[in-house]
């Protein structure tokens, strides 16, 4: 069996680029469970995925692997992930539902205390509803929690939004500064976006980048709870993520809602992990370029 990440994993955190940790936990889903088998299994995929970008560069950076969470609470902060935090590496967080996000992104702008800290919400959903199921920690309310923890709503940019809760278009008509739904990318064109969104965060000290996989469009990625019609195609994402780690302060990222048990031959997880593939090219040459 070939090891995980394909010649790219280090067990010495002081040689590592990215730290990746995987929170399996899939209690706050409203409607299909599942992501919390994704962070294992996007892992094994990676034992068979070369370690090369999309456009044919080979990865040489270095990850160290903390491992899955042993528990998760989204109303405590997490030790590992705050621990992982003071390396000052880049970190991917793999879900789980996307009430994972919860957690450390309060610990991503306490770490990053007095600077200029942005949020991209990539999601069909905008997950601004502040109770929902009963439960305030639910993954339909991470940006309201978001909010809670001191990002104001000049900070946060949702992007790929196509269902809404009654709740969330007044939230949203009242709040959002920077919302590009589905049907305004496709009437500017995805250019345009990366453009708007590169200019306006060029003046944040760090980003936090949020990717639900079900932004893409079920036809792409099936294996989601609550996959919604109408999202981005597979090269989309892939130039769009990219294209936004490159040029952004970006320091942190969480790839949520890979349900492996609601997906076909493992597509879902086969495009999370090519994403994350994506995200390192771009790291990487963007320390070549400093």
């Amino acid at each position: 069996m070939k090891e995980i990440w394909r010649g790219l994993l280090t067990n010495q955190i002081e040689e590592a680029d990215i730290i990746i940790i995987g929170n399996p936990y899939d209690g706050a889903t409203s409607c299909g469970k599942g992501a919390a088998f994704g962070p294992d299994k996007m892992r094994e995929l990676s034992h068979y995925l070369p370690p090369v970008t999309y456009q044919g560069t080979p990865l040489t950076l270095k990850i160290y692997d903390l491992g899955n969470f042993d528990h998760y609470k989204a109303n405590e902060d997490q030790s590992l992930y705050q621990g992982a935090l003071q390396t000052n590496r880049f970190i991917l967080q793999l879900g789980g539902d996307h009430s994972v996000s919860i957690a450390t992104q309060r610990a991503f702008i306490k770490k990053h205390q007095g600077k200029k800290v942005g949020l991209i919400h990539c999601d069909a959903h905008a997950d601004l509803c502040d109770i929902y199921d009963n439960n305030q920690y639910s993954h339909a309310s991470v940006n309201r929690r978001a909010i809670d923890a001191g990002f104001t709503h000049q900070d946060i940019a949702y992007v790929g939004i196509r269902s809404w809760e009654l709740e969330e278009v007044a939230f949203m008509n009242k709040n959002a500064h920077h919302y590009y739904p589905m049907a305004t990318i496709e009437q500017l064109g995805l250019h345009c976006v990366i453009d708007e969104l590169k200019e306006y965060f060029a003046a944040y000290d760090v980003v936090y980048l949020s990717l639900d996989i079900d932004i893409i469009d079920p036809a792409f990625a099936p294996g989601t709870g609550t996959p919604e019609a109408g999202g981005f195609t597979s090269s989309g994402i892939l130039k769009f993520i990219r294209s936004l780690v490159w040029n952004l302060p970006v320091q942190a990222m969480d790839i949520v809602e890979v349900a492996p048990p609601l997906d076909q031959n493992d597509i879902t997880s086969w495009l999370a992990l090519k994403i994350a593939y994506e995200v390192f090219g771009a790291l990487q040459e963007k320390n070549k370029n400093q």
